[in-house]
This record gives C-alpha cells, structure tokens and sequence, in this order.
C-alpha cells in the first residue's frame, strides 16, 4: 500500500485563505491611520461657547450693512479680484476693505485680502488662483460685513 502524497502547509488553499482574511484587516487599518494623519480636521472649532456668542455680534454688522444700503458685485479672473461697492451715500464707502475667501470645508484653502480703493466704490487687488468649487466671500470694515457665495469653474 502506499502513504497518500502530503502537501506543505503553503500549498494548500485553505491556509492562504484563512491569511488573507486577517492580514487584509491589517493593510485596511495602516491605509486608515495613514488617512487620519495625512488629512487635517478643518471643521473642528477649539471653543464653541465663544463661537456661539460672536454669532450675535456678526449678526448686527449683517444689519448696519443692509441699513446703509450696501451691495457688492464680483468679478473674479485668474490673477485679480474687482469689487464694485455701491451705497445709499458714497460717505458711506471707505477706502479699505477687508474680503475673506473661505472655501467651505478646507480652512487651508482660505484666503484673506485687502483692497484699496482705486476709484470711489471699486477696489481691486491682485490674486493667485483660487481651486474650482464654492466659496463664501465676506466683505468687511469695522462695522458692517456683506457675505456672498461664489461658485468658480
């Protein structure tokens, strides 16, 4: 009679079966931990209370602007950012603005500037370009704040 031939441990099909399940959970966590780090978390806020009452101050400076009748039009191309400002009194238009491209989920995206006026109620500055998406465009001075949002191709 003769003894049934024997395979090794490796070749059999059950054994790499039985590996595969637990070394593919393995690569699965490392991939996590290395899209954990890699990735920042833009949308925590370290203090919502403060946050929270700042809500009522930004709110009254949306007010005043709508009070003195201000409107904003946009022109944005590759390299500079136009703004035209119009009021109910041109007395009312300063001679520096603060805007704030925020992009919405991306803080490291954002971008602050500052424009000078070049003629009464147009401001300019120059611009690197923006990625495509959706952006909220807050024009501000000391107090009042005009938000937009603005969807780039």
């Amino acid at each position: 009679m003769s003894a049934p031939a024997t395979r090794r441990w490796f070749q059999e099909p059950l054994v790499w079966l039985v590996i595969s399940l637990p070394l593919s959970a393995v690569v699965a966590g490392f991939y996590t931990l290395w899209l954990a780090v890699r990735s920042a978390d833009g949308l925590v806020v370290d203090d919502y209370y403060r946050e929270g009452l700042a809500i009522n101050r930004e709110l009254a400076r949306d007010d005043r602007a709508t009070a003195l009748g201000l409107e904003a039009s946009i022109l944005l191309t590759a390299t500079r950012f136009d703004l035209q400002l119009s009021a109910a009194t041109t007395s009312t238009l300063p001679a520096q603005l603060k805007v704030q491209l925020l992009h919405p989920t991306r803080r490291g995206l954002d971008r602050t500037l500052l424009l000078n006026a070049t003629a009464p109620g147009h401001y300019a500055s120059p611009l690197t370009p923006l990625p495509a998406g959706r952006w909220h465009v807050l024009i501000e001075h000391a107090d009042w704040r005009l938000s937009q949002r603005v969807a780039l191709p």
